[in-house]
């Protein structure tokens, strides 16, 4: 580390309390990967935690795919595009939990509980507005939303009836989704994980009721799938709540404490979430258009692409909660004081992150074939799904290195301002106008102008190692 650096954070830590730090010598922060054993304690077992709650997530979006892709492409095409406006919460939702990680998790090393609480409630707090205002927005105005992304009317009315069910999802799952990644900041990821498998199972069956009508159950197609996340979502809430309010021992929380509003620690969450959040947003949104670009080529590409997506989603879980893992584990180890140990473990993550990216899209290229023969659709459709996977499984190395570096270990450090910087340069003044001149202008074929919308996970591997290794996103941020 830098010197002159090292002596200024080591200032800071000192202003905290914290006792003086030694320099760089102790053979275990030598190399690329720590010998320190409580790293891999620690890591390991949160990110296969983690990765299985999320791969159990991603897996209630898959299932609904799946089996609508064996009703029929039309209910496909229109479930694809609410999952979009679906995938925008997700990234507000997961920023705003990312706002509670990276403070509370300093606070959990630590070892300060009460702030953590209060923490906790503003978050939620936060979440549900966002998740009231998304439901508001489907309700009032569902065929504007839908008609973003395509302008094919049949594949907007069928989304427009799956959208009027699944808008009483965005409330659930914002609550819930906020309250999961508070047990993540306090090193408990299991109930998550329970939780996500209970809720795929659910989906599942109900769907397997719902969509096609078994059982002495309607047939109720695509609305049948909304029907069964809704009820699946309601079970998630439930148990997490019942987890945190009567179970957990570890923040001991209380119903008062979820209702509680302390200005105090909301400054500090506003401070250091705002940046995450807009960034999340704004990610949402260019995802969005990307979807919106593809879209408006035709009905077969939005099939394909909500195939592919998905397909990718379900295999990169483990390079993805490499996110939530580094910044749990970088924001313990600042907030207890540990600033020897910040360099080697980054280092570390970053090789823990580039292997997995080299294993995840080694992954997708073998089985993509086995996996998209499961759905009904066209042989043009089909063609271009596996071209896209082809794209996604050269793009998913830098994805699970560039992104968890970004995400995990620079915001989950205190520089929270970076990722809304980086992503919006990257995403506004290059992916979205190549692929938007890819395909209007210049009119180049569907699987060109994929690769001009996923190259910035490529692109984005060198600032962001440059800034990594650099550690002047080292922040203490607990008062």
């Amino acid at each position: 580390m830098h010197k002159a650096l090292y002596q200024q954070l080591k200032g800071d830590f000192k202003m905290k309390g914290f006792t003086a730090l030694p320099e760089d010598r102790d053979p275990k922060i030598l190399g690329i990967f720590t010998k320190d054993r409580q790293f891999y304690r620690t890591f390991f077992p949160l990110l296969l935690t983690i990765s299985l709650q999320q791969l159990a997530a991603f897996m209630v979006n898959m299932v609904d795919n799946i089996m609508l892709g064996t009703y029929s492409e039309l209910a496909l095409s229109g479930a694809t595009l609410v999952n979009q406006l679906q995938f925008v919460l997700q990234q507000v939702a997961s920023c705003i939990g990312m706002g509670i990680v990276v403070l509370a998790s300093q606070y959990w090393g630590q070892q300060r509980i009460d702030p953590i609480k209060k923490i906790i409630s503003i978050g939620v707090k936060c979440g549900l507005a966002v998740g009231a205002i998304f439901f508001a927005l489907s309700v009032a105005i569902p065929h504007q939303l839908l008609s973003v992304f395509t302008s094919d009317r049949t594949v907007i009315s069928e989304g427009a009836r799956y959208l009027r069910v699944m808008c009483w999802t965005f409330l659930l799952f914002s609550v819930s989704n906020s309250l999961m990644y508070a047990l993540q900041s306090v090193e408990t990821a299991m109930i998550g994980t329970l939780m996500s498998i209970s809720t795929i199972c659910i989906n599942v069956c109900l769907n397997y009721c719902f969509i096609y009508g078994n059982f002495g159950a309607p047939e109720l197609g695509i609305v049948g799938a909304a029907v069964a996340t809704l009820v699946s979502r309601t079970v998630e809430l439930i148990i997490i709540l019942v987890y945190v309010l009567f179970i957990d021992k570890k923040l001991g929380m209380k119903l008062r404490d979820l209702m509680s509003f302390d200005t105090t620690y909301l400054k500090d969450y506003i401070r250091i979430s705002t940046p995450v959040v807009l960034s999340g947003f704004m990610w949402g949104i260019a995802q969005a258009a990307q979807t919106a670009v593809l879209g408006h080529i035709s009905a077969q590409v939005i099939a394909a692409n909500g195939i592919a997506v998905t397909i990718f989603q379900v295999f990169s879980v483990f390079g993805m909660s490499c996110v939530n893992a580094a910044s749990v584990v970088t924001g313990k180890t600042i907030g207890e004081g540990r600033l020897e140990m910040v360099k080697s473990y980054s280092k570390t993550m970053q090789g823990i992150f580039l292997s997995l990216g080299l294993l995840i899209g080694g992954s997708i290229f073998i089985f993509k074939g086995p996996l998209v023969s499961i759905y009904n659709i066209t042989d043009e459709t089909r063609q271009l799904t596996l071209s896209f996977l082809t794209i996604l499984s050269i793009t998913t190395v830098g994805s699970c290195y560039e992104y968890p570096v970004e995400a995990g270990i620079i915001a989950g450090g205190g520089l929270t301002k970076y990722p809304a910087i980086v992503d919006n340069l990257f995403m506004w003044l290059f992916t979205i106008p190549s692929a938007a001149l890819s395909a209007f202008v210049f009119h180049f074929s569907p699987i060109v102008t994929f690769c001009f919308l996923k190259a910035d996970q490529v692109l984005k591997c060198i600032p962001n190692s440059i800034v990594c290794n650099r550690y002047r996103w080292v922040k203490v941020l607990t008062r």
